[in-house]
């Protein structure tokens, strides 16, 4: 769906009148009579916001097969499901990237195993020697597998058709890797707390559930 569609959409639902009317047609149909009495809405208030949803072809009605005088208003089907923003692009794996691939890139492959059936790998722009004992701990907090594999090179791991995802700034600018996506997620290593972990792995876990999504 176009941007400018979308725009659209997100007027017609500005109205905290007309998303009460949506949030109601949500449950089930109503005739407007009743929308109206539903929502204590002065009947020629109802029908200029009916029109605007029905342009805009959130809503629409059918005849009552009881009474043909009556008409009864739904939610078109799918009509909002396209409100967020676009699917990406199909990949094949997603990779994850931080500076030193010690604890953040790993823990975000990790989380995105946990949450999508697309294939997840990691790396750094400058590896250490191993997986921070920080981040081994955290996932053992979380319950969340983390493998025991040596921290990589970009250069070792990126395939062409990777959704790159840069989870440290440092990465991100250090280098042209053309990210699909850059998280600005503070990296837990110097202060080396419990807190600091958990507060990572907390972060990249509701951007990978929201990235998820995504795609599916």
């Amino acid at each position: 769906m176009s941007l400018v569609r979308r725009a659209a959409l997100h007027g017609a639902l500005s109205d905290p009148a007309r998303l009460r009317i949506v949030d109601t047609l949500t449950l089930g149909d109503a005739s407007p009579s009743e929308l109206a009495r539903l929502l204590e809405m002065p009947s020629n208030l109802l029908a200029h916001h009916l029109r605007v949803l029905e342009r805009e072809g959130v809503v629409d009605r059918r005849r009552s097969e009881g009474d043909g005088r009556r008409t009864y208003l739904r939610l078109v089907r799918g009509a909002l499901d396209t409100l967020g923003p676009p699917a990406l692009r199909p990949a094949p794996r997603v990779l994850f990237v931080c500076t030193a691939n010690s604890a953040r890139s790993h823990l975000a492959a990790a989380l995105w195993r946990r949450a999508s059936e697309i294939p997840a790998a990691s790396a750094g722009t400058h590896p250490a020697e191993r997986i921070n004992p920080g981040a081994v701990a955290a996932a053992t907090r979380h319950h969340l597998p983390l493998p025991r594999v040596r921290p990589r090179h970009v250069s070792e791991v990126r395939g062409r058709e990777d959704l790159v995802v840069t989870v440290c700034d440092r990465a991100h600018e250090e280098l042209d890797l053309g990210a699909d996506i850059h998280w600005s997620v503070p990296d837990p290593v110097p202060a080396g707390t419990t807190a600091a972990f958990d507060d990572a792995l907390e972060e990249i876990g509701r951007r990978v559930d929201d990235l998820a999504r995504l795609f599916a």
